[in-house]
């Protein structure tokens, strides 16, 4: 069915690639709906997230409600009588207000295999955890954190070098095609490809709203840990470790099966562009990173220790209390 009036909630990079399919889509939203706009840089101008430039481009009436406590922010949305409302990666709570509202109900697409990662940032939670696959879904909301009925899902691997930024446009992509399908067969509620299947009750994790405290390194995990770590934190909100007279961003590294007599969190090689870390188990070979001095740009291995070799020393060591400031 190709007559349905869809509306659409995001905000970052992942929902601006639905948008983008969906718009291509004969569902294109009447509306877009995503989050006010923040300060940015260091002149802490108000900017754009991605959904809206895009929304702009396309030349397509945007919302951005604080929240919906308010009958106008209500009435905003209802002015343009959507039968669906999209969302993926909005980032704010829809009331049952607004869950009611359109005809089909709220549908989300979620990057996760639901039940398992309900909540804010469930790729970044799967590469932490060690997770073997994800995936995308597409689900039916109600009132509680991802706890809704499933449409559709697609599976996606998760290799021992894959990023979040790849993950996501996969995740995206996948989803966006998943979303047109139900769109698709959403109106024969009694067909069986357009009912949604409960979720298990068993197996579910939730993955927390990234903060500060992620950034943190506990030397003595393992190198495994420390590495997905750094790679499912690296475009967003890299990992810091300290030394006496820099912090050091950590983006990219690998796991060396080696172990010395040395405290975890101490330099144990800064040579030959080699830059490795002891860790609980194993060793981290630093190969990307950024350091607070100069431009402060990132660097390989080797440039860092060729430029920076004083604050970089063999022995010395990261954290000593095993955690980042």
């Amino acid at each position: 069915m190709t007559n349905l009036t869809t509306a659409f909630a995001g905000s970052p990079e992942f929902a601006k690639t639905i948008l983008q399919h969906l718009s291509d889509s004969p569902f294109a939203p009447k509306v877009v709906l995503t989050q006010p706009d923040r300060p940015k840089g260091r002149g802490r101008k108000l900017k754009a997230n991605p959904v809206k430039t895009l929304a702009q481009e396309l030349a397509i009436p945007v919302l951005q409600p604080n929240d919906f406590k308010s009958q106008e922010s209500l009435d905003e949305l209802s002015h343009f009588h959507p039968d669906v409302l999209i969302v993926a990666a909005y980032g704010l709570i829809l009331p049952t207000t607004v869950l009611e509202l359109p005809k089909y109900g709220c549908i989300n697409v979620h990057a996760s295999l639901l039940p398992r990662w309900r909540g804010a940032a469930p790729i970044e939670r799967a590469v932490m955890a060690g997770d073997t696959q994800t995936g995308v879904g597409i689900m039916q909301m109600e009132k509680g954190l991802d706890t809704g009925p499933v449409f559709l899902e697609q599976k996606v691997a998760i290799n021992n070098d894959s990023t979040v930024a790849d993950l996501e446009h996969q995740l995206a992509v996948g989803g966006a095609q998943l979303l047109i399908e139900v769109l698709n067969s959403l109106p024969a509620q009694t067909q069986t490809q357009a009912q949604a299947q409960a979720q298990s009750e068993a197996g579910i994790t939730y993955a927390a709203k990234l903060t500060p405290a992620d950034r943190r390194v506990n030397w003595h995990n393992s190198a495994a840990e420390i590495e997905r770590q750094i790679r499912a934190l690296a475009n967003r909100m890299p990992v810091t470790a300290t030394l006496p007279e820099v912090e050091v961003q950590l983006l990219s590294a690998q796991v060396i099966t080696a172990d010395s007599a040395a405290a975890p969190g101490t330099i144990v090689a800064a040579r030959k562009g080699q830059f490795v870390v002891q860790c609980g188990t194993d060793q981290l070979q630093v190969q990307r990173l950024r350091i607070n001095k100069g431009k402060g740009l990132p660097m390989d291995a080797a440039a860092a220790i060729n430029g920076f070799q004083r604050f970089l020393p063999e022995g010395a060591q990261f954290d000593a209390d095993g955690v980042s400031p």
